[in-house]
């Protein structure tokens, strides 16, 4: 699949024995990276309440990352639009393409990004309830169009704007797709989320898409975790740490996570063994030729011409070197 298309998914994520400030400056620093190697997307995650995850305003950050690249599009993967008022994250995206435009993406998730605790104090007024997700969505959409009403007055989302951010609905495991084809929105599905998720989920998208003014096709892609290595024992190193994670976070802990020293040794149990089994789904690891081969069949599978992946490691060198690793296997083109 020569056109296949590229993008990454950075989690800013707080590595052991460092800072926030330290995971930021390297999800700028990737962003310039993913934009000379010549990827498609740059998406950020929104996450509360983790001393692990600094991520946790995209629409912040995006404005940064706008001003260090002049290429990439740049998106939010996701808003999780339960815990804002739809009227500010439309104000706020407005004011991105404002800065950049025709380069800013919108991903939405429903998702708390976080526990309940921290999604009740993000909205009190959040009932996680999906007729109220579909809601904003509604909102947003017409507040982008410009023809929102409050009791017979208009009310515009500031700054107006020519263009509009391109929309994209998250999903892991299909319910946010059939939204997204009711409505007429783009579909990025989430792998790295749901291993087990099946490519019927983007041919149902796909076959019940209603065409809006704004898109008259579907379009979706695909993201997952990805691992590339220089060789097999640097990519299996680096396998293992991030399935060491993985478990963690299936246990709910998202704090004081361990450096690879203390992972390399680890014996997993039996339990754990049925975790990896049933993880290896949200994973691609190998040298750049068996990931290349890896990400063409995903892309296959599901019918997309998109791939975003996601890269966590214990080292921030080899996690971004892994990032060029997958870039020369596809011959990106790069712009520097």
């Amino acid at each position: 699949m020569n056109d296949l298309k590229l993008g990454i998914l950075d989690q800013s994520v707080v590595r052991t024995n460092s800072t926030a400030a330290a995971a930021i400056q390297e999800t700028i620093e990737t962003a310039i990276l993913a934009e000379n190697l010549g990827y498609q997307r740059f998406w950020i995650s929104e996450h509360h309440n983790s001393t692990f995850i600094a991520g946790s305003a995209p629409e912040v950050l995006m404005a940064r990352l706008g001003a260090e690249t002049s290429q990439i599009r740049l998106g939010s993967g996701g808003i999780m639009l339960p815990n804002h008022s739809a009227f500010k994250v439309a104000e706020n995206f407005r004011m991105l393409e404002a800065l950049y435009p025709g380069r800013i993406d919108l991903g939405i998730g429903r998702a708390p990004g976080g526990d309940g605790i921290s999604a009740n104090l993000l909205n009190p007024s959040n009932t996680f309830k999906e007729e109220d997700y579909i809601q904003q969505l509604q909102h947003l959409n017409h507040f982008f169009k410009d023809n929102a009403q409050v009791n017979n007055s208009p009310i515009y989302a500031i700054p107006q704007v020519k263009t509009s951010p391109q929309q994209w609905i998250l999903s892991s495991s299909g319910g946010s797709a059939k939204i997204a084809a009711d409505l007429g929105l783009n579909l990025a599905v989430a792998k790295f989320i749901n291993g087990s998720v099946s490519p019927n989920i983007v041919a149902s998208y796909r076959k019940h898409f209603r065409p809006t003014e704004d898109r008259q096709e579907p379009k979706a892609l695909i993201s997952s975790f990805v691992i590339c290595g220089e060789t097999e024992e640097e990519a299996n190193q680096m396998r293992k740490y991030i399935d060491y994670i993985l478990l963690q976070f299936d246990k709910g802990n998202y704090q004081n996570l361990p450096e690879f020293e203390d992972v390399r040794n680890h014996q997993f149990t039996s339990f754990e063994k049925q975790r990896l089994h049933y993880n290896a789904g949200r994973l691609i690891s190998g040298t750049p030729d068996r990931v290349k081969e890896k990400i063409i069949n995903l892309a296959k599978d599901f019918d997309v011409d998109e791939v975003i992946i996601s890269t966590m490691s214990f080292n921030k060198e080899l996690r971004l070197r892994s990032f060029e690793l997958v870039a020369e296997a596809f011959s990106l083109n790069r712009t520097s």
